[in-house]
Order: structure tokens, then C-alpha cells, then sequence
């Protein structure tokens, strides 16, 4: 398990997540501060803009490379109209952008318990826009379930297959998610060509797509799942929906001034 560097003042990484809402600045600073390293951790504001380190209910990976965090000009938001993997107003003023893995058990329960509360209160009501970040930490069967959802993106159903993968998932170990399940995924979603689905979801692009988001995520220091940003905060973990809304929250506040 890798060991968390030397730790900044705090006052001097309350300045730097303020400055920037780029993902580099927020996950170097986090990283600093040995609050992602060897364990997922939630940082979160109080209503003086201050933070506090506590334990998350999340699935850790070990940090792989170099150890080095944050890449030059790397942004949280995409605001792509046709972005099959948001929910949301392309002009929303707060993007929570969300890191999941379809075997984590954590994400699982945040995809029940807590995403459609935030739809409902927050994406729904043109507040904030949901952009998922997909990767695989836990082998080649979550490549194959990332690919699939977003074969099932393709016929605009990747939110349908997610909440019936994340809707089946066991309260704890990581579902191997064979392609035989996968489709079956597909049909309870409602994908409404299966056997497009079928061959797409093999696509090498789609794969390669899946490996290229999770390497940028080790790249930026996104080291465990369910792993949240909004407005230059980060929060890890099955947080209860209390936590979630404080955040948004807060970020809507910000955006007004």
C-alpha cells in the first residue's frame, strides 16, 4: 500500500481547491494531503468552507505507476450535447462527475440508495448535470460490463443498463458480469436492438475507450470507487444522500456569485 506524502498546511490547500475547478489541482491537493492514498476518504465542506478527513464506505486501488498525480489541463466537466454517458442540462450550472466501476459492490449501493434522489431533487430540476467516468479496477470482467454499457449507451440506454446491473449487484464481492448476464442486462434495460448490442459490446473501440478512462483516472489519483467532483470538491464513498446534497449545495451557491 503506498504511502501518503508530506502533508501541506491546510489553509494552503483550502486556497487551491477555491482557485481551480480543474480535476489536476483538486486530486494533487487531495493527494497531498494523503487523503486518497491507501484507503477511499471523503473530504467534505462545512458550511465555512473548511474540510475534514473521514473513513467512506468505498473499494480502494492501489495507485499504479509512479506515483504521480494530476495531469496538465485535465478538466472535471465535458458538457458534450449527446454525451450518452450524462444525465442533465448541457448548460447546468454544477457538473457532478461521478467514477464507477460496474463490480464494486459500493457503487452499487450509491446507484440505489442515492442516484435517483439526486435526479430527482437536482438533475431533473435543471440544477446539476451528471457525467459518468467509467473504469476498471478490478480486472477484465469490468472492462467487458463498462463496454457493455456503452454499447448500451449507443441506443440510448447506458442509465437503464447501469441501475439493472447496479439493481442486481450483491451487497458485498464483485459479480462476475458474464456476457450471458450482460445481455440479459441489456433486455431488462430495454435495449431495443439485443444482438446489435451483442456484437457491440465486443468492439475493441469501446474497450479501448473503457482502458483509456481508467488509466486518466489513475493518471489524476482517482484511487477508489464510487469516487465524486463538483465544483472543485471531491467526495468518496457510499456517502448517505445528506452528504451529497450539502455538496451540491454548496456548489449551486457558488455558481450564483
Amino acid at each position: 500500500m503506498p504511502h501518503a506524502p508530506e502533508t501541506l498546511p491546510r489553509h494552503e490547500l483550502e486556497r487551491s481547491l477555491r482557485r481551480s475547478r480543474t480535476l489536476n489541482v483538486v486530486l494533487a491537493a487531495l493527494a497531498v494531503a494523503g487523503l486518497v492514498f491507501g484507503g477511499v476518504q471523503l473530504v467534505r465542506g462545512d458550511a465555512n468552507g473548511t474540510k475534514d478527513a473521514t473513513t467512506a464506505a468505498g473499494e480502494a486501488r492501489p495507485q499504479s505507476g509512479d506515483g504521480s498525480t494530476g495531469t496538465p489541463a485535465a478538466t472535471v466537466e465535458r458538457r458534450i450535447d449527446g454525451d450518452t454517458m450524462a444525465l442533465g442540462a448541457l448548460d447546468a450550472p454544477v457538473v457532478l462527475s461521478e467514477w464507477t466501476d460496474f463490480r464494486c459492490p459500493f457503487c452499487a449501493v450509491y446507484s440505489r440508495d442515492t442516484l435517483p434522489v439526486l435526479i430527482e431533487e437536482y438533475v431533473e430540476t435543471g440544477k446539476v448535470r451528471l457525467e459518468i467516468h467509467d473504469v476498471a479496477y478490478f480486472g477484465e470482467e469490468s472492462t467487458r460490463a463498462a463496454a457493455a454499457a456503452r454499447a448500451a449507451g449507443e441506443q440510448g440506454h447506458y442509465f437503464e443498463f447501469l441501475k439493472a446491473v447496479y439493481d442486481a449487484a450483491p451487497e458485498s464481492g464483485h459479480p462476475e458480469l458474464t456476457p450471458d448476464e450482460l445481455r440479459a442486462f441489456a433486455k431488462t434495460a430495454g435495449v431495443p436492438d439485443l444482438a446489435l448490442f451483442a456484437t457491440d459490446m465486443e468492439r475493441a473501440d469501446l474497450r479501448a475507450a473503457v482502458e483509456q478512462s481508467t488509466t486518466q483516472a489513475q493518471q489524476l489519483g482517482v484511487s477508489g470507487v464510487p469516487f465524486f467532483v463538483a465544483d472543485g470538491k471531491a467526495m468518496s464513498g457510499a456517502q448517505p444522500v445528506e452528504a451529497f446534497r450539502t455538496m451540491l449545495d454548496e456548489a449551486l451557491a457558488a455558481a450564483k456569485q
